[in-house]
């Protein structure tokens, strides 16, 4: 799986996991059904995982990544910049990481998501 699909997995993910969870047992089908054609709450998905709180996650893309347990070494920041279709200077640089960051929310808006304008930048 790509980089970039291990992060919306994990925030699309999380979505999909709240709606089964729901209590009256007819609406979990129908929560269920409805998620893919709704959008998802990346901010708000994001602040609702444990340690959000304390993590920058809203314009760190190491902090992000972090956050929805994936690997955010250098080697997959690489890797996710590659996918992305960055191409800058692959050396872990604020620039490339700030890029990052934001082709992420770019991409996740893309795939479904409902990002707000300050983490697109």
């Amino acid at each position: 799986m790509s980089i970039f699909g291990s992060i919306k997995d994990a925030i699309f993910g999380h979505k999909a996991e709240a709606a089964t969870a729901a209590p009256a047992a007819e609406a979990a089908p129908a929560a269920a059904a409805a998620a893919p054609s709704e959008p998802v709450d990346v901010e708000a998905t994001c602040a609702a995982m444990p340690g959000a709180d304390k993590l920058n996650w809203r314009t760190s893309i190491v902090d992000l990544m972090k956050l929805l347990g994936v690997d955010s070494s250098l080697a997959n920041r690489e890797t996710l910049a590659k996918e992305l279709g960055y191409t800058g200077e692959l050396n872990g640089s604020a620039e490339m990481n700030i890029w990052l960051h934001k082709a992420t929310m770019a991409e996740l808006a893309k795939n479904g998501g409902n990002v707000p304008a300050s983490m697109l930048g």
